[in-house]
């Protein structure tokens, strides 16, 4: 899995409805019982029903708003983030590696060749590249931030 993938998922995976407690704290669902469970030829209901399971995103639920996404996150974690202009920024909200070889990594996979590596202007551009490429695969970005 290559690195945008991993910001793709990250992003759009917020886009559920808001989580579900982990199953140890959740509480468990009642259980009623009809009478017939002592009836040989009917079977019990579940004593412990599996919580349904949460939709996957819909694509036709519309575009994943991604700096609605990742505003909330800043603010989350404390709203010290500029990844509106800093990939390494981006990366961190976003709790990936933003090191200089795993920013090479991700300037080949999405074909960014601006400046050397590690230089402003391949970082402006590779943030760039990345927001457009979210746009591109369903997310919803301000121009200013693909241009």
């Amino acid at each position: 899995m290559g690195l945008f993938s991993k910001i793709s998922d990250r992003i759009f995976g917020r886009k559920t409805a808001p989580a579900q407690p982990p199953a140890a704290t959740r509480k468990p669902e009642a259980v009623i019982f009809t009478g017939s469970e002592h009836d040989p030829k009917v079977s019990p209901p579940a004593r412990n029903p599996a919580p349904p399971a949460a939709p996957a995103p819909s694509p036709a639920a519309g575009p994943v708003d991604v700096e609605a996404v990742l505003s909330g996150l800043a603010a989350e974690k404390g709203g010290k983030s500029d990844w509106r202009h800093s990939i390494v920024d981006l990366l961190k909200l976003l709790d990936l590696d933003s090191s200089l070889d795993a920013r090479k990594e991700l300037a080949a996979e999405l074909g960014v060749d601006a400046g050397a590596h590690g230089s402003a202007e391949q970082n402006i551009a590779l943030h760039k590249a990345v927001m457009r490429k979210l746009a591109e695969n369903g997310g919803k970005v301000p121009d200013d931030l693909k241009d």
